[in-house]
C-alpha cells in the first residue's frame, strides 16, 4: 500500500502578520511548524501503513524553509519526502496549490502507484478546507471529507466514517482516493530519538514547476482565480474602569450601575 501524506509549514499561531498592500501573510521570519490538522494526517497515513504495511510518502509545497517540515515527517514515520519548490509557485491560493500538488502526486504515481492520499481537514491560515477536495478532482478519484475514522482497509477499497451536519455516516471509497481528516481520527505519535536521527540523514526530493510538468499558466498569485478585496488585522481596544467604593457593598452597587448604563444589563 502507497500512501501520499499531503503536508504544509504554516506560521505558529501567535505570530501571524499580514501585508496589507496584497493581503497575503507575510511568511519570512515568522516561527513555523507543520500545519496541526495535517499532524493527524501523517499519523493515519503512519497507522496505516504499519497495520496494512507499504510505505508512506509526504509532499510539501513551500520555500526552502519548507523542508523543515518533512524532516520531521520522516521522524513521524514517512518513509520517502518531497518537496515543490519554485518561485513560479509563489502566492498561489487553493485552486493553483491543489493543481500543483496533484502535479506532484501524478509523478510520485509514476515512480510508485499512489493507493491514497491523505490531507487534514484545513490549514490553520487559511481554513478554507479546500485542498483535499481539490487534489481529488485535479486527479479524478473519489474523496471523502471530515473523516473522522478508518473502519476497514479492503483489497480494492477503505471504508471510512466522516462527520456530517447531522452526526455522521460511513462510506466505502474505492482505491485510489482521497482522504481529509479531521482532529478525531488519532493522536499523534511523539518523535522518537531514531526517528529523528533518520530525519537528520533523510534525503529530501526537490522539483521545480518543469520537473512535475506543470502548466505555469495555473501557478501563482498573477494566475489565481482568489482575488483578496480586503484584509486586516482587527486593533485591540483595551479599555478598563475602576470601581470605587468604601466597601465591597458599594462597589457592587457602582459596578451594576455602570453595566446598565452601557445597556448591558
Amino acid at each position: 500500500m502507497h500512501i501520499v501524506a499531503c503536508v504544509k509549514q504554516t506560521p505558529k499561531s501567535d505570530n501571524v502578520r499580514i501585508d496589507p498592500a496584497t493581503g497575503c501573510l507575510i511568511r519570512s521570519g515568522a516561527a513555523s511548524a507543520m500545519n496541526p490538522f495535517d499532524e493527524y494526517a501523517l499519523e493515519e497515513a503512519v497507522t496505516l501503513k504499519e497495520q496494512e504495511g507499504g510505505v508512506v510518502s509526504v509532499i510539501t509545497m513551500g520555500p526552502p524553509q519548507a523542508e523543515a517540515v518533512l524532516r520531521d515527517s520522516v521522524a513521524r514515520g514517512a518513509d520517502y519526502v518531497y518537496q515543490l519548490g519554485d518561485m513560479a509557485f509563489a502566492g498561489s491560493d487553493t485552486w493553483s496549490t491543489s493543481y500543483a500538488l496533484s502535479k506532484g502526486i501524478e509523478k510520485i504515481n509514476a515512480i510508485r502507484p499512489v493507493d491514497l492520499i491523505i490531507c487534514g481537514k484545513q490549514t490553520n491560515d487559511s481554513d478554507t478546507g479546500h485542498i483535499g477536495p481539490q487534489i481529488s478532482a485535479w486527479l479524478k478519484m473519489p474523496n471523502a471529507a471530515f473523516v473522522k475514522k478508518v473502519v476497514e482497509v479492503k483489497e480494492k477499497s477503505i471504508v471510512v466514517e466522516r462527520l456530517t451536519e447531522d452526526g455522521s455516516e460511513v462510506v466505502e471509497l474505492p482505491f485510489p482516493c482521497v482522504l481529509s481528516v479531521v482532529k478525531e481520527i488519532n493522536s499523534p505519535r511523539v518523535r522518537s530519538v531514531k526517528g529523528r536521527m533518520l530525519a537528520k540523514r533523510a534525503e529530501v526530493t526537490k522539483w521545480t514547476a518543469d520537473d512535475i510538468g506543470a502548466d505555469k499558466t495555473k501557478l501563482g498569485m498573477k494566475n489565481c482565480p482568489t482575488r483578496v478585496v480586503k484584509s486586516f488585522v482587527p486593533k485591540r481596544e483595551v479599555c478598563s474602569v475602576a470601581i470605587e467604593g468604601a466597601n465591597g457593598k458599594e462597589k457592587a452597587s457602582n459596578l451594576v450601575k455602570i453595566l446598565k448604563d452601557a445597556k448591558y444589563i
